[in-house]
């Protein structure tokens, strides 16, 4: 079978993070539609008559409707960037808000209309001209946008695509909607004959598999995407080998819904930081990997919950820096089987680089790390669903806590030079089991940096976008499920990274923390999760999706934080996206799951009061917990 390239179905910068002044251009031109709809609606109710018609009334009705529109339009979103300009989405709440602003206004005119000499049937008449105007003047600046964001002709090479199903369709779109796209779509064919002369995104589809010879000479293409999820793979040789005589490559539009739970290939990769990048902006981080090389490269490195999608990514970067032994260790065989073939190429676990234990076995932990005596410890491994560990705290205390506490133990017991807790922002202030679990193994971290003299950091930063645990996998599902997406609060909002990023920067925070540091990275302004759910919907094209609002769950924050309220911090001098700060030392001989049990509970009564501050009984138990501790 000749070879075909694999292609990511490519996302596109939708455009959704819009400059906050075209928010009042919506609002400019919908009010313009009701001080064109209400004179028009005077004009044919008076038939023309405009003696008849009373400014006065006329410039109070106009500004009356301006008002409510704009009140109610905020009010559900329509101005506030929540809804992409011009969608379906956005469509399905200007009807109603419209509908609002008449109803209001017939009603008013039924209390005052006599003070204005107003008849209410002038607002019936301008209702549909005013949604009407609206619905105009979006979907003209989507053929704005669509028009000025298409591939340039001189710069572009002409493909054809083979499919015209769902993949195909995003695929063009996608294409067809990416002004610095290198390949121009210039025709489609599909096997269905019931396509013949559909268009996607004014590319039309000309005909079947046969023509695909006549059409690649017509257009001269330099490229055939072949984009159906099930196509087999006899059909796939025979398209190969034809456009292989013609000299032409073929390559397969790999379904990107298809690979959401965590593939850790470049494309998808690249994807991710397409769909992030365009939401919360791009960052440079400026790693400098001498400082990764100093400690690492020569080193025998062990990563715990190396399966994991961060612990994954991490043996893959350190593997680059050419460390003298890598060891994987996980419970999940088959993760560390997935993670060992991404980086060497085959998935032999009887393997050294393959260790396969629980942190929560401390007698196994122990023998490992006095066999292979290890240098540097990454440990990755960790519970991490709030849901989950909110019904089960127990679990989060024995794995995050408890098996924190085994890692430690067992690399200080071998004199392990350094030694990178991973924890979450959820550490900070914690309301919730997994929060109250990994401040903990913060607080843990510090103690053994503070007895042992060397760099034993924790390293603290929010959610990682495209893991397998996080939003985006969840939301795509959900799309691909028809819908709908949830969402706990319209205004919830966190931090996110993308794996790669986080990786290097909790590689370069082990380089440059202190003993007991708590290193806290950068990661941006906090994103809305319900722009997150719009983007994407936008992204794969299914408007039809709706977005449910389930509420905060028990313990959750509609915002996250990085650092505790009583927590000092400085930005570090050596790289300006990481910050210091310091957890509370706990000796592990403290450690009481009643105790914990208690705080955990504590935290989630007590919260945080109006003004963001934690209340007065949290502090006062925070004081009694650092005494206890000292």
């Amino acid at each position: 079978m000749e070879t075909t390239n694999t292609t990511t179905l490519p996302v596109v910068n939708t455009g959704y993070e819009r400059k906050k002044w075209w928010q009042y251009v919506q609002i400019a031109l919908d009010s313009l539609s009701w001080s064109l709809a209400l004179p028009l609606g005077f004009f044919l109710r008076y038939g023309g008559q405009l003696e008849q018609i009373n400014p006065t009334g006329i410039t109070v009705v106009v500004l009356t409707a301006i008002i409510v529109q704009i009140g109610l339009g905020a009010l559900f979103g329509l101005y506030r960037g929540r809804y992409s300009y011009g969608s379906f989405a956005e469509g399905k709440i200007l009807y109603p808000v419209t509908l609002a602003v008449t109803v209001f206004m017939l009603l008013a005119l039924l209390l005052f209309a006599w003070h204005i000499s107003v008849p209410r049937s002038v607002i019936l008449i301008a209702f549909p001209f005013a949604l009407l105007l609206m619905m105009v003047m979006r979907y003209l600046k989507r053929i704005v946008e669509d028009y000025t964001n298409r591939p340039s002709y001189e710069h572009t090479e002409p493909v054809i695509v083979y499919g015209g199903g769902f993949v195909g369709r995003s695929f063009v779109s996608n294409l067809m909607s990416d002004s610095k796209s290198t390949y121009r779509p210039v025709a489609i064919v599909d096997d269905d004959p019931s396509l013949r002369n559909a268009r996607i995104q004014s590319v039309a589809v000309m005909g079947t598999g046969k023509d695909l010879e006549t059409l690649v000479k017509r257009y001269h293409a330099t490229k055939v995407f072949v984009a159906m999820t099930d196509i087999k793979d006899s059909k796939l040789s025979n398209i190969s080998q034809r456009m292989h005589e013609l000299g032409v490559d073929v390559h397969r539009v790999k379904n990107m819904i298809s690979n959401i739970a965590g593939l850790n290939d470049e494309s998808v990769k690249d994807v991710n930081r397409h769909i992030l990048e365009g939401i919360r902006g791009k960052i440079d981080y400026q790693i400098r990997t001498e400082d990764i090389k100093a400690y690492i490269t020569g080193k025998r490195v062990l990563v715990t919950g190396a399966g994991g999608s961060i612990g994954s990514e991490l043996c893959r970067q350190i593997h680059e820096f050419e460390p003298a032994e890598l060891m994987m260790l996980d419970r999940d065989e088959t993760l560390l089987m997935e993670t060992r073939y991404t980086i060497w190429g085959d998935s032999n676990l009887n393997d050294p680089s393959v260790v396969l234990a629980d942190i929560r076995d401390r007698d196994a932990l122990e023998k490992v790390f006095t066999e292979r005596q290890p240098e540097v410890v990454f440990h990755a491994a960790a519970l991490k669903h709030v849901t989950a560990l909110e019904a089960y705290p127990e679990e989060a205390w024995k794995t995050n806590t408890l098996g924190t506490k085994n890692v430690l133990e067992a690399a200080s017991k071998v004199n392990v030079e350094a030694f990178v807790n991973i924890s979450t922002d959820k550490a900070a202030d914690p309301t919730t089991a997994l929060g109250q679990s990994k401040l903990s193994a913060e607080m843990l971290t510090a103690w053994y940096g503070e007895q042992t003299g060397k760099r034993y950091v924790s390293v603290r930063f929010g959610n990682v976008f495209g893991s397998r645990g996080s939003i985006k996998p969840l939301f795509t599902r959900q799309i691909m499920d028809g819908g709908p997406i949830t969402v706990t609060d319209p205004d919830a909002t966190r931090y996110f990274m993308l794996i790669p990023d986080a990786c290097l920067l909790v590689m370069t925070a082990g380089a440059i923390g202190a003993p007991g540091e708590v290193m806290v990275l950068d990661m941006g302004k906090p994103v809305k999760i319900y722009r997150v759910a719009e983007n994407l919907i936008r992204t794969y094209e299914r408007y039809d999706v709706n977005i449910a609002v389930t509420g905060l769950r028990p313990g959750e924050k509609r915002d996250e934080v990085l650092f505790g309220s009583s927590e000092d911090f400085r930005v570090s001098d050596k790289n300006s996206f990481i910050s210091h700060t310091r957890a509370i030392p706990l000796d592990p001989e403290h450690l009481d799951y009643s105790k914990w049990y208690k705080h955990y509970l504590d935290d989630r009564t007590y919260g945080r009061d109006s003004s963001g501050q934690l209340h007065a009984q949290k502090m006062a138990h925070r004081t009694e917990i650092s005494q206890e501790q000292s």
